[in-house]
């Protein structure tokens, strides 16, 4: 049996759900599916993880989002965003995982997924950028030892520990792991440390660096991984260190494959740019939606919760005006 909705909406974060809130405003029959938990980005975040948004920039649906602290962690979003569910009650479905959306020849979308098929007038898509990560394409990088995700710094205490990036979550880790009593070195492609790191944190990093509590290696890179140590190129030549752990916290992007199956057009450069309206957010497939980080390509920087709830209300008034 095939479910038939007004809506369906691909992923259930902060803006997927900001998504259904306005479709139930509206009144439009509207079913979420996502392929994990309720906000599964956020649930896979580092377990201390701070936010660099304040709570008010993060809130969905005018419920105010409590929080003692100047920014909220992750802690804090996964209690908000469940409650959010719990007063909205949403039609959502969890651990569900889209395989495929086809516009069918009687412009309704076709959407299959693991457990079932449905139909649906409009599709958003909403899915984030945090299930791919960005590797190195470097010799021995499938090693067990080499991490592209980071949880906690208790595995990595009093080890010798590698740490690739400078961006905020590369930061977060160094600091964290060093604390815990890791010997940490981070290798770094560029000549500093980003200027998009928190605010708080960019001077704690610099500082420690400077007093050499961590090694530092700038415009450098991984030439090779193997069991017991790495080798290194920097300016000054091939360095070969002791290692136990990589942290290869290179970042993450959209499944664009994903995207281009369901016939979205992506800008021919290495920014792959979905095509979509910027007033609508509707891409060149009629009827199908970008919402969210999604909608930066590769440029998984330039979208967050703060600046794309927008895209929920966008969305669903295009759809009742048609």
């Amino acid at each position: 049996m095939t479910h038939s909705y007004d809506l369906i909406i691909v992923g259930g974060g902060p803006i997927g759900l900001a998504c259904a809130i306005e479709a139930q405003k509206k009144n439009l029959n509207y079913l979420i599916i996502e392929k994990g938990a309720i906000v599964n980005s956020i649930f896979n975040y580092p377990l201390y993880m701070t936010f660099f948004s304040t709570a008010e920039r993060l809130e969905i649906g005018n419920i105010p989002f409590n929080c003692l602290a100047p920014k909220p962690g992750r802690q804090e979003a996964l209690e908000y965003y469940r409650n959010i569910h719990r007063y909205f009650n949403f039609n959502i479905n969890l651990f569900e995982k889209v395989i495929e959306v086809q516009k069918q020849e009687n412009q309704l979308f076709k959407i299959t997924t693991d457990k079932s098929l449905y139909e649906a007038k409009n599709v958003i898509i909403a899915t984030g950028f945090y299930d791919i990560p960005i590797e190195m394409n470097v010799k021995g990088e499938e090693l067990p030892k080499v991490r592209h995700y980071y949880k906690e710094a208790h595995e990595y205490a009093f080890r010798d520990i590698l740490v690739v990036g400078a961006n905020n979550s590369s930061v977060d880790a160094a600091l964290e792991c060093w604390r815990k009593g890791a010997n940490v070195t981070m290798v770094i492609r560029k000549t500093e440390i980003n200027n998009r790191v928190k605010y708080w944190v960019k001077p704690d990093i610099e500082n420690r660096i400077a007093e050499g509590s961590i090694k530092a290696y700038f415009e450098s890179n991984i030439t090779e991984i193997r069991e017991d140590e790495v080798e290194i190129e920097t300016p000054d030549g091939k360095v070969t260190i002791k290692n136990d752990f990589v942290l290869a916290l290179t970042g993450y992007k959209p499944d664009l494959s994903f995207l281009e199956k369901m016939g979205i057009q992506l800008s021919d450069d290495e920014l792959k740019i979905p095509a979509y309206n910027a007033e609508t957010m509707e891409t060149n497939v009629s009827g199908l939606f970008l919402a969210g980080v999604v909608c930066g390509g590769m440029q998984t920087h330039k979208w967050f919760i703060e600046n794309s709830r927008i895209h929920a209300s966008m969305i669903v008034d295009y759809i009742t005006s048609k």
